[in-house]
């Protein structure tokens, strides 16, 4: 293994970082007065999503300029939901630490955007989380040729991080945990804390395994960079939504509710149309539209079940056409039924 630089103190690397361990400003920021965000999507005829800058199988857009990815399958989910039209939605690109402020600001409607469940952004910050659609957890990659096999002998290196999120605090906590010295490098943009690791300002870079997957699959030689197996932390991500409209937040809770409940009954893209007029099962009738009211217990027509998947699939296919390519396996994704976490509670 090649040596690191000098080791600094353990306490200059916290001290760095200690940003991370006060409450953001955003959090004393006043929140937006609480509104009715259901109607006024609807009389603006334009759902409005916070998604990432440009993160490959999660967020990005195409050559052609069209956004792809897994969190922005679930925005036009979202969309499809509402008017029955996946392309009824405008992506607002927003950083780690612009997120927030665009959501309580109200210049987008919900963000799917690759953020951790916790209690304080749960909380203070005024959020609703509409559920976990990936399970994450935070790591490091290194590039192969520096001969690290385990995070533990990152002690005194430099760090690539970015400011305004869990990964950094998480950093600190595992760092003084494991009396590992390093020295932390802050940048924001996502373009340009993976343009400091891949220059060498950084021995290592950090964030989820799913970023860091998505950003090693980006490179010429993906085998040149290697992500290490200790994963530090547990990221529960999931779209949110400003607190204080129950409606809005309901739709988009049952929409990912809906996603993985489709999957575990086999209800894809292509079967959609034959099963809500042939499936005899009683709770894919109601899930449907076929029978019962459920849609119009959320606000929208009793089909919209059936639009969405039409629209973007299952839970698996949305995983499999945006995620499987970086190579990440289901995992703790995978249904209940197949040992993974992801479960949906009944249709009715």
């Amino acid at each position: 293994m090649q040596p690191f630089g000098p080791i600094l103190s353990r306490a200059l690397g916290v001290a760095a970082l200690g940003l991370a361990l006060v409450v953001p400003d955003i959090a004393r920021a006043q929140q937006a007065p609480a509104a009715d965000t259901l109607g006024a999507v609807r009389s603006r005829g334009t759902l409005v999503c916070g998604v990432n800058t440009g993160l490959a199988g999660f967020g990005q857009p195409d050559a052609q300029g069209v956004w792809r990815g897994f969190d922005v399958d679930y925005c036009r989910a979202f969309a499809t939901a509402l008017f029955g039209d996946p392309n009824r939605v405008r992506f607002v690109p927003t950083t780690a630490q612009a997120r927030f402020p665009a959501l309580q600001s109200g210049e987008v409607d919900v963000l799917a955007r690759n953020t951790t469940w916790t209690l304080s952004r749960d909380t203070s910050l005024g959020f609703d989380f509409t559920g976990i659609n990936f399970y994450d957890g935070q790591g490091f990659m290194v590039k192969a040729n520096l001969g690290v096999r385990s995070a533990r002998e990152l002690d005194g290196a430099t760090i690539c991080v970015q400011p305004g999120t869990t990964t950094e605090q998480n950093l600190a906590d595992w760092a003084r945990a494991h009396n590992i010295n390093f020295r932390p490098v802050v940048i924001e943009r996502l373009e340009e804390v993976v343009g400091a690791y891949l220059a060498g300002r950084c021995d290592a870079y950090t964030t989820d395994v799913s970023g860091l997957a998505a950003t090693r699959s980006a490179q010429q030689r993906p085998d040149d960079h290697m992500i290490l197996p200790d994963v530090i932390s547990k990221e529960p991500l999931g779209p949110l939504v400003r607190q204080g409209d129950p409606r809005f937040a309901d739709l988009m809770r049952w929409v990912h509710f809906l996603l993985v409940a489709a999957e575990e009954f086999g209800i894809t893209q292509a079967n959609v149309e034959q099963a809500a007029q042939q499936d005899q099962r009683p709770e894919v009738q109601r899930m449907l539209g076929r029978t019962g009211d459920l849609g119009r217990m959320l606000g929208v027509e009793n089909d919209w079940a059936v639009k969405v998947i039409r629209a973007v699939g299952n839970y698996g296919e949305i995983f499999q056409r945006n995620l499987a390519p970086l190579g990440l396996q289901r995992g703790h994704n995978a249904l209940w039924t197949e040992g993974g976490l992801q479960y949906a509670p009944p249709f009715r």
